[in-house]
């Protein structure tokens, strides 16, 4: 008889930063039950070209679907919830989530067309959810969103808790402290393993409290004369209240510009939160107050092409534009690999002769996750019998593993998505198989795999340009002059001759082949296709997507 087992496997969020998407399971080895926590995308670069979102491949619990209880969500961070509306469709199970976090994925489904009310059930926070042999406890923390909980999973065998995203701020402004003595009262009853974040594990001391962010932001725009731009995460609740206290503070009117801060300010609202603030001005109404009566709180803080940032910093936002000797703050810390864009957009300000102001150069921001001073006090508070260091880079999770062992936690396991770690029974948790993992692109409006042709053909042509050549070919097998058309080949006009050898290329080639016959298309198109890349490739160093058609008049 095979003995009953909790199990974990991370199909995304271990190894990278993002796409957090965490497996459990409990049962015996052919009959388990099993829950997701979280469901979360990470943002794509230039290196896949058309791609707005990644998502981790969720193939393997889709095939166990039958035995799949719930998605349990732990904040409403894109990187936690951003896949739910993608990969839920194909799975049609519980979600379970706190009110500010339902709110946004009921809106997200909405936009989608998609009715979830029967399936989307919000937890009271601190509340409690059974899901056969899981019983599931919320514990309020802090982070950098509203809601954000960790999670106390109790089995039979034993208990481990899932951290989620957190921090330690002993001033949060909007909702609750960390739930320091329920915390306390789990590491007594005794914790197996926590599932921690490694996002901030160089970083020494304490990640700080929003109070002080709220504090310096105020004394920065107390000596402002012109116009004032803020840019953050939306998702940052508390942030939100802070500038709208800025604002009445200092006089001014306040003005939200784009579609997620406005979508973000609803949803806090709706769910009690921002109480007793001024009221926001619409854009076009904000451009009527004097310049030294307004601060606009935008999005695009990472320096996304078309967030509200760089629209109104390059001259195309319709209704926001900013001028000499205004200020922008950027009150966000930069995202690994957005450096490039968020530089130049910066530049761009300052070119413009704007003053800029950043976490380079004045105290705008705090982190949302746990520094090493407070990854002490969730050690000793949950005292957990191992640590299984999650959400970061190897890099992260290799020195958190490190930190814990100078900590003196008893166990540690370093791992990456796909493994299969078997929590209880055992002396220690330990990987046992692995999981099918890798990572689903959402192009368009269409989920498709890292190695689909869509992606394979948009990076060739955007590295080698493409070249499209039509031949039309009579009835008695004459062809006419071929039309030979271009885009992202360059051009020497001075030089330029490959037109011509290509079209003295095809004629010679089509001299060799009975065009009447259709069964020689095949090859004959192929020989032109090779012959006049090769053409290009000798005149310009490309190897450009090329398509031939024949068309027969």
């Amino acid at each position: 008889m095979s003995k009953e087992e909790l199990i974990f496997c991370p199909l995304g969020g271990s190894g990278e930063i993002g796409g957090n998407m965490n497996l459990y399971a409990y049962g015996k080895e052919n009959n388990q039950k099993w829950i997701i926590i979280d469901m979360g995308v990470s943002f794509a670069d230039d290196s896949v070209p058309g791609v707005d979102l990644i998502m981790p491949d969720a193939g393997f619990i889709i095939d166990k679907k039958k035995d799949l209880m719930g998605i349990v969500l732990t904040h409403a961070h894109e990187d936690h919830i951003g896949g739910v509306v993608h990969i839920w469709p194909q799975l049609k199970c519980k979600i379970y989530a706190t009110p500010f976090t339902a709110a946004l994925i009921s809106e997200k489904f909405k936009e989608k067309k998609i009715d979830i009310s029967s399936y989307l059930k919000i937890v009271p926070l601190n509340g409690k959810i059974k899901l056969g042999n899981f019983e599931i406890e919320f514990i309020t923390l802090t982070h950098s969103i509203l809601e954000p909980n960790g999670l106390s999973i109790k089995t039979p065998l034993g208990t481990v808790l899932h951290t989620g995203d957190w921090k330690i701020d002993p001033n949060p402004l909007i909702g609750g402290q960390i739930d320091e003595q329920k915390l306390r009262s789990i590491g007594d009853r005794g914790v197996t393993a926590m599932i921690c974040d490694s996002t901030n594990i160089f970083s020494p001391g304490r990640a700080g409290s929003e109070s002080e962010v709220r504090d310096s932001l105020l004394r920065i725009m107390e000596h402002k004369t012109n116009r004032i731009l803020v840019t953050s995460f939306a998702s940052n609740v508390a942030r939100m209240e802070s500038i709208f206290y800025c604002a009445k503070k200092t006089g001014r009117n306040i003005c939200l510009v784009g579609r997620s801060m406005h979508r973000i300010y609803k949803a806090a609202k709706k769910c009690g939160y921002l109480k007793g603030l001024i009221e926001p001005l619409e854009p076009r109404d904000a451009k009527k107050i004097a310049k030294n009566k307004i601060l606009y709180l935008a999005t695009g803080s990472q320096g996304e092409p078309m967030g509200a940032m760089n629209r109104i910093i390059n001259g195309i936002h319709p209704e926001v534009n900013l001028e000499n000797g205004d200020c922008v703050i950027f009150s966000s810390k930069i995202i690994p690999g957005n450096e490039k864009k968020l530089y130049h957009l910066q530049n761009l300000i300052v070119k413009n002769k704007i003053e800029m102001i950043s976490e380079e150069n004045a105290f705008v921001h705090v982190s949302g996750h746990p520094n090493r001073d407070d990854l002490k006090d969730m050690y000793q508070w949950a005292k957990p019998q191992c640590i299984i260091p999650v959400h970061g880079e190897h890099r992260h999770m290799a020195e958190h593993v490190i930190f814990a062992k100078e900590m003196q936690v008893p166990e540690t396991l370093l791992i990456e998505n796909g493994d299969i770690i078997k929590i209880l029974p055992g002396d220690k948790p330990q990987i046992i198989d692995k999981a099918p993992s890798g990572k689903v692109y959402l192009d368009g409006n269409i989920n498709v795999e890292t190695d689909s042709q869509s992606i394979k053909d948009r990076k060739n042509l955007s590295i080698n340009g493409y070249l499209e050549i039509t031949l039309i070919v009579s009835n008695n097998g004459k062809i006419k002059k071929p039309i030979i058309s271009f885009k992202g080949l360059p051009e020497n006009n001075e030089e330029e001759t490959f037109i011509f050898d290509m079209e003295d290329e095809i004629q010679n080639i089509c001299r060799t082949f009975s065009l009447e016959n259709k069964k020689q298309e095949k090859n004959l198109i192929e020989l032109i296709k090779q012959n006049c890349r090769k053409i290009v490739r000798e005149k310009t160093g490309k190897k450009p997507f090329t398509n031939i058609n024949i068309a027969r008049v």
